[in-house]
């Protein structure tokens, strides 16, 4: 994992054999809102900053939806690809964008996990059709978890506390502390499922409410907030 500038711009790099994966920054105020000028501008800006040909994502709908991309913006919150120099990626603010390699059959996916997306097991789901549509194997994967908001500043409802803890994947597994809820540790679980070494499961440990060391948006702090762009792509 390295820091890396471009421009007046701070991105997070984390290379790995043909892949490489980027969590952006706030720093220089720099968003992704794919809805504002500066946001799509910052999106094109991806293809001449990381050398590569397009740039995927989806119109986030907090869903358990997964999609197989077909060079068009669908509505969604997982985009798997196995074509090259294509980076594809997730807009977050507090939820937790989830970036997953295999390093064997060379394919790709990025994940948007907000409470909706955890409580519907989107990551576990997606990793499924990586396995049905690519034939991966579990024990090839490498996944990252970037910049969200951590259990020290996630207050909720005891009413999403008590739903979390309804569901059966959950039950008995630590995700909380009082109304705190983990996403982290709700996914963890999901990932722990499917039996992925725990040595190829890496969290940046950024929480983009209280962490001093990056700047990060984030929807709770911040009224006016812009977008972080967490994203993967084939060399």
């Amino acid at each position: 994992m390295e820091e890396l500038k471009i421009e007046q711009y701070k991105f997070i790099k984390v290379s790995l054999g043909e892949a490489d994966m980027i969590f952006s920054t706030a720093e220089c105020e720099l968003d992704f809102n794919k809805n504002s000028f500066s946001g799509k501008q910052s999106l094109e800006n991806i293809k001449k900053w990381f050398g590569v040909s397009e740039v995927a994502f989806l119109n986030q709908i907090h869903s358990d939806k997964i999609v197989d991309y077909k060079g068009e913006i669908e509505e969604g919150d997982a985009l798997i690809t196995n074509k090259r120099n294509l980076a594809v990626g997730v807009f977050t603010a507090d939820c937790v964008p989830i970036l997953l390699y295999d390093k064997v059959k060379n394919v790709i996916a990025a994940v948007h996990s907000g409470w909706r997306g955890t409580f519907n097991c989107i990551v576990l789901k997606t990793i499924e059709k990586m396995e049905m549509q690519y034939k991966t194997k579990c024990e090839d994967l490498i996944v990252y978890i970037g910049p969200h908001i951590h259990e020290c500043c996630y207050e909720v409802s005891e009413d999403l506390i008590d739903k979390f803890k309804s569901l059966e994947i959950y039950k008995n597994v630590d995700i909380c502390n009082k109304r705190y809820l983990s996403l982290k540790k709700c996914i963890m679980h999901q990932l722990n499922l499917k039996n992925i070494d725990e040595s190829n499961i890496k969290d940046l440990n950024i929480c983009t409410f209280c962490n001093k060391k990056y700047k990060t948006h984030s929807y709770r702090r911040n009224k006016n907030y812009g977008r972080l762009f967490s994203f993967i792509y084939l060399k």
